[in-house]
């Protein structure tokens, strides 16, 4: 390429460079127009919105301060009313005020009239008291002139009849109380305790102190003596009893007092029987042996006592004691079945006047634990039962106080002793539940009627009925009428407090006046 064609070109290019160059500004001013065109429009419809806006804010703002000031008007007028209210009350109250001033002082001008009444009254009453001082001392006076007696003599006289008459108004009133307090209370009380035996019926007592043991033949009695005595000597020495062997056939007889040891020593003797192995050591064997299983049997006895009666858990040895008391007998009754009588009699009167039954049988079952051990401790049995009670973890101040005081040791002060006591003298008492003996019975009729014939003016008193009752006869001319009422309370009162004994027992007092005269 030549030169020339060179420079052309570049004239060309650069003709084309300027023309494009001036082209483009023109396009870049138009479009800038456009842009300025679209701010300012922009711009005026943010100027009418903004308008808009503060128009809008501006009627919202009065709208709110209207509402405002209407809720402000609205609340201070109800607290004009409250303030006109609370006027209103107090004006009411000023009022109330000034009434009761003028009341009060309607009220201290009547006191003052009262009073002013009151004193003319005591002194005209002073006044009045004097004359009659006067009048009493000249009628003295006059008395004493007429009568021909001292002072001292009248005033003597006067008290004894003032004595008399009061002893007499007393002793009506007090038989009044009397018949009126039994007439109220007796119905009940026999209503409830015949409830309670009526509910619970026991066996009668057919305890003893022997037991026999059938054999086979007469020659095994040879065999349980022994050469020379050899094994009934072991027998009787291991076992505490005696052992009877007599003409009696096919029978042989085990005796003692102890009932566990007669137990023992009759199982034993069976089981020896059966074995047919009859020499001290064998006999030695089998005591042992049978000693174990009397104290199982011992065990589930009160076990089953326990159960029975239906109270809370027990401890072992407590429950120990009881099955002792299955062998164990007092006048001739079972004791434990003594102990589960009193329990649900107990309960069954608890239950009748609103108390705890189950409470009441625990505390009837436990009463005679001591019985159980009492040849081991100092003390009665009410005194060793607690002890143990309270030692083998019963807590219950009414179990232990039952215990201890239903024999009255105690002051009785707890239903619950009453309630055992009461339950105790019935299971005692009730037909056939004790076997009395003949000496007990003579010493019990001779202190009823020792009692009863101790106090002045009873000339005989008879004991009948076994006892339930008391027949007394006083001197009608050392006694009146009163004075028979009062001597019957004291009697019954000494019986109470000097002798032990079951159920109740009825004080007759007699007072006659008998005129004899012989014809001849």
């Amino acid at each position: 390429m030549g030169f020339d064609q060179i420079l052309s070109f570049l004239f060309v290019s650069v003709g084309a460079g300027g023309f494009g160059y001036l082209l483009s500004k023109t396009l870049d001013k138009r479009k800038l127009g456009s842009a300025v065109e679209n701010a300012e429009s922009i711009a005026r419809k943010s100027r009418e919105d903004a308008d808009a806006i503060t128009r809008d804010a501006e009627i919202k703002g009065k709208a709110d301060n209207i509402k405002r000031k209407e809720a402000l008007l609205a609340e201070m007028q109800k607290e004009k009313e409250n303030l006109w209210e609370q006027l209103k009350r107090l004006e009411k109250k000023e009022d109330q005020v000034e009434e009761r001033a003028l009341d009060l002082q309607k009220r201290e001008r009547l006191t003052d009239s009262l009073q002013k009444k009151l004193q003319g009254q005591k002194n005209e009453a002073e006044q009045r008291t004097l004359k009659l001082d006067e009048v009493l001392r000249d009628q003295e006076k006059k008395l004493l002139t007429i009568t021909s007696l001292t002072r001292e003599e009248a005033e003597r006289k006067l008290f004894d009849n003032l004595d008399r008459t009061l002893s007499k108004k007393t002793n009506e009133r007090f038989r009044r109380f009397e018949d009126n307090l039994k007439s109220s209370t007796e119905e009940l009380s026999r209503r409830t305790l015949i409830m309670a035996i009526q509910r619970f019926a026991g066996g009668i007592a057919t305890e003893s102190t022997v037991s026999t043991v059938d054999i086979p033949n007469d020659d095994v009695k040879g065999r349980i003596i022994g050469r020379e005595g050899r094994n009934i000597r072991a027998f009787e020495k291991l076992t505490g009893v005696d052992v009877i062997i007599d003409d009696t056939p096919g029978v042989v007889v085990v005796s003692a007092f102890d009932r566990v040891r007669r137990e023992i020593a009759r199982l034993a003797l069976i089981k020896l029987i059966e074995d047919g192995r009859i020499h001290p050591a064998r006999i030695e064997e089998i005591v042992q042996a049978t000693e174990k299983e009397m104290e199982k049997q011992i065990q589930e006895a009160g076990r089953k006592a326990w159960e029975e009666a239906n109270v809370a858990p027990l401890h072992d040895k407590l429950i120990q004691l009881l099955g002792r008391l299955e062998y164990r007998t007092s006048y001739s009754q079972n004791v434990l079945r003594h102990s589960l009588e009193v329990a649900h009699i107990a309960g069954m009167l608890a239950e009748e006047f609103g108390l705890d039954g189950k409470l009441a049988r625990r505390c009837g079952l436990l009463h005679d634990i001591g019985k159980a051990a009492d040849h081991e401790m100092e003390g009665g049995h009410p005194k060793v039962g607690a002890e143990l009670a309270r030692k083998y973890g019963e807590t219950s101040p009414d179990v232990l106080h039952a215990i201890e005081g239903h024999h009255e040791t105690l002051s009785i002060d707890r239903a619950y002793t009453v309630l055992v006591a009461t339950a105790d003298s019935i299971s005692a008492s009730r037909p056939g539940a004790r076997r009395d003996s003949l000496e007990r019975y003579v010493k019990r009729m001779g202190d009823l009627e020792g009692i009863a014939t101790g106090f002045p003016g009873v000339e005989q008193a008879f004991a009948i009925q076994a006892g339930r009752e008391l027949r007394v006869i006083v001197n009608s001319t050392q006694t009146s009428d009163e004075d028979a009422a009062r001597i019957c309370h004291e009697i019954v009162k000494g019986i109470e407090n000097q002798l032990s004994y079951p159920g109740e027992i009825k004080v007759t007092l007699i007072r006659e006046t008998r005129i004899i005269e012989v014809a001849k």
